[in-house]
């Protein structure tokens, strides 16, 4: 007795049967509905998705000679003879075993003659990426004007390694990958009507598993009943596909949330007698982290692919920011993985980590702040603009530093310094620092800011750098000051002169510090060493 796997026996013959692929469906049977039928349509998805069956339904549809609400009636001679594979007017053709040209030539060739039994011959190429280019130029032309009585009917899952020159002559439709849910259902009305006993948690487990193909999904549920002589429980399911339960990942989480460590490690004590998998244990953290973070966020959002309650349990447990900690280091903690000596050192590093990077498990008195004095300044250097203290950003610049609306007059001559003070508070950058920093301050009152620019720096002046200084004055001084720029010679330093004296006095001061230091003197001494120029930088 010959047994006919579960993908094969519960193919979908119509588009009622059809799962998932609603999107598909409803655009063909519409097509049908107002006889709008394209010549080519092209099919693409992940494997196991529903394309090959779909295009045999079209095919059917579109041959059939009593549809029943635009459905194959499954039932007329076309119609068996499709399920059978003897429908003549319905070419199949593998393109990845016929992928040279002179095949293609040969399978057109026959185009041109009318069909046998239906009114529609029918070319069905499946994995269509897979012909050469030769073989894709000599379909361009039949796939463009085909003869009245061809349809092409393309499927693949790469529509990259397609040429742009076959998809844009034909009618492509997207098949989405089916969700555990989908999967579950089907598995389940199967079951059901195979009167095979099985446990809905194991059902869970092989539609998670199948990765968003039916097909898949029905392999691994074949294999699971061949396993469970003739019954699909959980137990059996886990160690079919060599998984674990979920209730050891979910304690690990929570005696994480405990910071129990001694109960962390028995369970994975426990759980390498079980699997040597410990990347899919962690797959599995994580697949619970987000839900969990889920749960904590948005409730109600949590599906039902996994106990609600327990979930419940450790969104009330966890800290949504020590959710959001442990995730980032089990994303990690995968990529690194297989970089580890063993899959369980790595994972129970992974797990240390977690209870490491925790604030929770800092013993001891509390850690107070520590004030960090500036260092010391080197004598005869300029202390650099990067130590000076600046007021945040998000208080309005006038009150953040003090200044009220009205201002005093500066006068003539006001230093330099002044000024780079002034540069460095209204924070300017780009274009319009470098022309403050070019500029010497000459006066400053409640009217007018004006300012000296060497004549060999005008390249500098723009409006859009003025305007943005004169914005800035304005927010410094609380009220509108009118900007005037006037380009004569300067005679004194400019704060952009200061910034690069006090960068080479600091440079200067490092390699003096270095040649000074003892340690290096000793090591010129005894080793014949030098101190490369220019590897030295001031801190």
């Amino acid at each position: 007795m010959n047994y006919q796997v579960l993908a094969r026996k519960w193919r979908p013959s119509n588009f009622t049967e059809v799962v998932g692929q609603e999107h598909v469906v409803k655009s063909l049977t519409n097509a049908l509905a107002h006889n709008r039928l394209h010549h080519a349509y092209l099919f693409t998805g992940t494997r196991g998705v529903g394309k090959t069956t779909l295009a045999r339904i079209l095919a059917k549809a579109i041959n059939c000679e009593n549809l029943q609400d635009f459905n194959p009636c499954g039932v007329c001679p076309i119609c068996r003879a499709v399920d059978e594979g003897r429908f003549l007017d319905l070419i199949e053709v593998d393109a990845a075993s016929r992928t040279k040209v002179e095949d293609t030539r040969d399978l057109l060739d026959n185009a041109q003659y009318a069909p046998n039994q239906g009114r529609y011959k029918v070319y069905l190429i499946d994995e269509v990426h897979m012909l050469s280019g030769h073989s894709f130029n000599a379909l361009l032309k039949t796939l463009e004007e085909p003869p009245p009585h061809v349809k092409f009917l393309l499927a693949t899952t790469d529509p990259q390694k397609i040429p742009v020159t076959v998809l844009s002559r034909c009618l492509q439709f997207n098949l989405k990958r089916l969700l555990p849910e989908q999967i579950l259902a089907q598995m389940r009305v199967i079951l059901e009507q195979e009167n095979i006993a099985f446990e809905v948690a194991a059902l869970k487990l092989l539609a998670r598993a199948a990765d968003g193909s039916m097909r898949d999904g029905l392999s691994l549920l074949d294999q699971a009943i061949v396993f469970g002589a003739g019954s699909v429980t959980l137990d059996d399911v886990h160690a079919m596909l060599g998984t674990i339960a979920r209730q050891p990942v979910a304690e690990i989480l929570l005696a994480l949330a405990n910071q129990n460590a001694a109960a962390i490690f028995a369970t994975i004590n426990e759980m390498a007698d079980l699997t040597s998998d410990f990347s899919d244990v962690l797959a599995q953290i994580l697949q619970i982290l987000h839900r969990v973070a889920l749960a904590q966020y948005l409730p109600g959002s949590v599906g039902q692919d996994f106990d609600g309650d327990r979930v419940a349990e450790l969104a009330a447990a966890l800290k949504p920011e020590d959710v959001q900690l442990y995730y980032q280091i089990g994303l990690l903690g995968q990529r690194d993985l297989d970089l580890a000596p063993d899959q369980r050192s790595g994972f129970e590093m992974v797990i240390l980590r977690m209870l490491a990077f925790n604030p929770a498990t800092i013993s001891g008195p509390a850690v107070q702040p520590v004030a960090i004095s500036a260092p010391a300044p080197i004598p005869g250097v300029a202390t650099p603009m990067a130590q000076k203290h600046y007021p945040p950003a998000s208080l309005p610049l006038g009150k953040a530093i003090g200044i009220e609306p009205s201002i005093k007059e500066a006068p003539l001559g006001r230093p330099a310094s002044q000024w780079m003070d002034m540069i460095a508070t209204m924070r300017l950058g780009g274009m319009t620092r470098e022309l403050a920093n070019n500029c010497v301050l000459e006066s400053l009152d409640d009217k007018a800011c004006t300012l000296r620019l060497d004549p060999g720096h005008l390249q500098l002046r723009g409006a859009v750098a003025e305007e943005k200084l004169q914005k800035a004055l304005h927010v410094y001084c609380g009220k509108p000051v009118k900007l005037i720029i006037n380009a004569e010679k300067i005679t004194v330093d400019t704060p952009a002169k200061q910034l690069h004296k006090e960068r080479e006095d600091r440079q200067q001061a490092a390699v003096d510090a270095i040649n000074s230091d003892e340690n290096v003197q000793a090591l010129k001494e005894h080793f014949d060493a030098r101190v490369l120029s220019g590897s030295i930088e001031p801190v």
